[in-house]
């Protein structure tokens, strides 16, 4: 087989990368190891930035999103029971950020696909891939497909395939600068099919520790609690998770509160890692291959998306017009943004938890700055653009 682009994973930002380049005529296979099913059971990110909201338009993907997306104009903290309204809009000219659930965007992102008559095509459950003479200019994968041995050769080469897939390992470990902190804690989530508490995101610092009211639609929310690593999601019943819950909100909020049985519960460990460089060769990294930060700034499938836009416009620009000496300036278009994702995901994972490690005198500093961001128009304004999402950087 012969295809323009191979992507190594079919989650939300291979396919949105494959559905941009297809609309642009450039010829392209995903190989996912998983079925279609496996990918949309995948319980994920919710908040999209305007930035993500505008490629999936792009991409053909937005009409449902248009529909059934809940833009929102700012977002809630709340401290010492003091709730604390951020004006995103009003604060960032006019951004906003849009309620829709990963699980819906790569829904629509396969319907998409599936509607392509030519140079789109999945392979689904593709087993024992593997990357070929990736740092050449005839790079190739091969794997496992119904039980016959594929090999696809190809001009370049996504992996998007996350944390834990093959194509970061493609980049000589000599060649590879891995930065990582993990979190002494992590986000116990639970899924349920009730009205959120708040029209508005909230988020909640507490002794007991941090809480999220967040939400995937006017029906259905979605809380998350902060709780100690050794945690087991399973031991915790839906009624002691609700109670905790109402022991870490305001009465106010207490009383609007709607219970009831858990959709999935599951929890997240908390980590922030890059891998430098984010290319090597014909080969590109994206997304959760290449970064993860802590859910919670909101950045993980926004930075996937931001990626995929800056390589979409290269490899457009390479095939249309002739620009190779795009190629070369991927990592460094994505890198400066990552870094300031994982900044804003760190520095609002800092504000909202309490760290056992902290001394009397960082517990002080700590709340100096969650007075300062929170009560002044200029820290305001720092959360509001960084939480919208920050400009991209034109490709030229």
């Amino acid at each position: 087989m012969k295809t323009q682009v191979v992507f190594i994973g079919a989650g939300p930002s291979g396919l949105l990368l494959g559905q941009l380049l297809q609309r642009a005529g450039i010829e392209n296979i995903i190989l996912e190891r998983q079925t279609p099913e496996y990918v949309l059971s995948r319980i994920r990110a919710g908040i999209l930035e305007s930035g993500t909201v505008s490629l999936l338009h792009q991409a053909g993907a937005g009409e449902r999103l248009a529909r059934e997306g809940l833009v929102h104009e700012g977002v809630e903290f709340l401290f010492n029971n003091q709730r604390i309204p951020i004006a995103l809009s009003a604060l960032t000219g006019g951004k906003t950020v849009t309620v829709y659930g990963q699980t819906e965007v790569t829904r629509d992102l396969m319907a998409c696909r599936s509607r392509s008559r030519s140079g789109a095509t999945t392979l689904y459950q593709a087993g024992e891939v593997t990357l070929h003479d990736v740092n050449s200019a005839s790079p190739s994968v091969s794997c496992l497909y119904r039980g016959e041995r594929v090999h696809i050769t190809c001009d370049f080469i996504a992996g998007c395939d996350g944390f834990h897939g093959i194509s970061r390992q493609a980049i000589p470990a000599h060649l590879r600068q891995e930065y990582e902190r993990s979190y002494p804690f992590g986000w116990l989530g639970l899924l349920a099919d009730t009205p959120p508490v708040n029209h508005e995101l909230i988020y909640a610092h507490h002794p007991r520790g941090f809480v999220l009211c967040s939400q995937r639609s006017a029906t259905r929310s979605r809380y998350y609690l902060q709780v100690p690593l050794s945690e087991d999601a399973d031991a915790r019943s839906d009624s002691r998770f609700w109670q905790e819950l109402r022991a870490r909100l305001p009465p106010e909020l207490c009383e609007r509160l709607i219970t009831g049985p858990s959709l999935e519960k599951s929890i997240a460990p908390l980590r922030s890692f890059v891998v430098e460089p984010m290319q090597y060769g014909r080969l590109y990294l994206v997304g959760d291959a290449a970064h993860i930060v802590p859910p919670t700034g909101a950045k993980g499938l926004n930075q996937a998306c931001a990626d995929v836009n800056y390589l979409w416009q290269i490899l457009e620009k390479y095939y249309r017009q002739g620009r190779e000496d795009l190629l070369s300036q991927y990592s460094a278009l994505a890198l400066r943004r990552v870094w300031k994702s994982e900044r804003f995901s760190w520095f609002l994972t800092h504000l909202l938890h309490d760290f056992s490690s902290h001394t009397p005198f960082d517990n002080r500093i700590h709340e100096a700055e969650r007075d300062y961001y929170l009560h002044s128009r200029a820290g305001q304004t720092t959360i509001a653009e960084n939480y919208v999402g920050l400009p991209f950087e034109p490709v030229e």
